[in-house]
């Protein structure tokens, strides 16, 4: 019982997070073109948001490595992602939505790659597997999901916003439950175990961040006008709810595979199969609408996201000291996923716009670019931690 309860802590905090964004990545484009944004501006929108959690995931994250104080900067942050979504119910136009998406940008970024630091090293340290703290994640981004069709369905576009908004008051609680986290015996005074520069100086940690970043950032035109291509090819807002929420119960049943699969295929392994996965699931989302087509490229998603985060993750934990992971991660989601999203989200814009339902195939090639520097990682790196000392 003791097992579940701490179980349920690690994980409620991350599950209140993925409801939300279950509805805010299935119909947050459907939401904005009933506010009157255009497809290019709407991958405007997603890049400045991007562009501007760069510098956010980067400061805060190198401010709770300095100090450990992760609790209660989770808090804060839930405490100001609460206030901004009354911020984006109160604007109506592209440059009001536009200034309160670069304040969302410091704010919801920062929050998981905070919290992913919390997991990765509770995890470890209380005996857990990650994947399957992780998993109570992706059962309520898929109810969330669910929830935000029926709710669009029966309510139109503006409930995107309040199922969403639903969620994000839930992470205020559930942060209390939290432990502590990451913490320096010696406080903001204990000398860091490594630098930023030293990450960027390491070509494995570099090839690392291409490789999983291009993987993550190749999603940019399914998240921002997936959704919309199947509204406009005649799919109903539950079916579309259904196929978000089928991607995601696949990458469940590969997250509770996760201890096994690591074994198997390791890191390297982990992230070249959602690399592969992605190849094949942009290719085939360039060229079809078909609801059975699109049931077996949405089970793809176990790859291209799953199979690479646990990957992401786990080279992180391998490849740096323990008392590091926060600013490890912290890197990665700010330049590996974050800047290279934001550049990428403009260009599924202004491809989408151009190209329409094509502009998949620029994921295609993302993918590719991204399993090049895969295969040199995995010629490189052996498993060794890369800078500072192992703890």
């Amino acid at each position: 019982m003791n097992r579940i309860v701490e179980g349920g802590r690690l994980a409620g905090y991350g599950a209140a997070y993925f409801f939300a964004s279950g509805a805010f990545m299935s119909y947050w484009p459907v939401w904005l073109r009933d506010r009157g944004i255009t497809d290019a501006e709407i991958g405007t929108l997603f890049m400045s948001r991007q562009l501007v959690s760069v510098v956010s995931v980067l400061s805060i994250g190198f401010l709770a490595h300095r100090i450990g104080r992760l609790k209660g900067m989770l808090l804060a942050l839930a405490v100001a992602a609460i206030v901004m979504m009354g911020g984006y119910e109160l604007s109506h136009s592209f440059l009001a939505l536009l200034l309160v998406g670069l304040v969302w940008g410091c704010i919801w970024s920062p929050t998981m790659a905070l919290y992913d630091g919390v997991l990765v090293n509770e995890a470890k340290a209380r005996g857990f597997v990650y994947g399957t703290l992780r998993v109570w994640g992706s059962v309520a981004f898929i109810a969330g999901t669910l929830v935000c069709g029926l709710a669009v369905d029966h309510f139109g576009p503006p409930s995107v916003l309040w199922v969403g908004w639903a969620g994000v008051i839930c992470l205020l609680p559930l942060a209390l439950f939290l432990p502590g986290g990451e913490t320096h015996a010696g406080g903001a005074s204990q000398p860091a175990p490594f630098g930023i520069l030293d990450l960027f100086r390491s070509k494995p940690f570099m090839l690392f961040m291409i490789a999983a970043g291009f993987c993550q950032s190749s999603h940019a035109v399914l998240y921002s006008f997936g959704t919309l291509t199947w509204r406009s090819a005649g799919l109903s807002d539950v079916t579309i709810s259904m196929l978000w929420g089928q991607s995601v119960a696949v990458e469940i049943l590969l997250m509770m595979a996760s201890g096994w699969l690591m074994k198997r295929i390791g890191i390297t392994g982990l992230i070249g199969l959602g690399l592969a996965c992605g190849i094949v699931r942009w290719t085939g989302m360039a060229f079809t609408t078909d609801l059975p087509a699109l049931i077996v490229l949405q089970a793809l998603h176990a790859g291209t996201f799953a199979a690479c985060h646990l990957g992401a993750m786990a080279f992180i934990q391998r490849a740096l000291p323990s008392n590091g992971t926060a600013l490890g991660q912290s890197i990665y989601y700010a330049l590996g996923t974050g800047a290279t999203q934001a550049v990428i989200f403009q260009f599924a814009g202004v491809l989408y716009s151009r190209f329409g339902q094509h502009a998949f195939l620029g994921m295609t090639a993302i993918s590719m670019i991204g399993l090049v520097a895969l295969l040199m990682l995995a010629r490189m790196w052996k498993g060794e931690v890369l800078v500072g000392k192992p703890t």
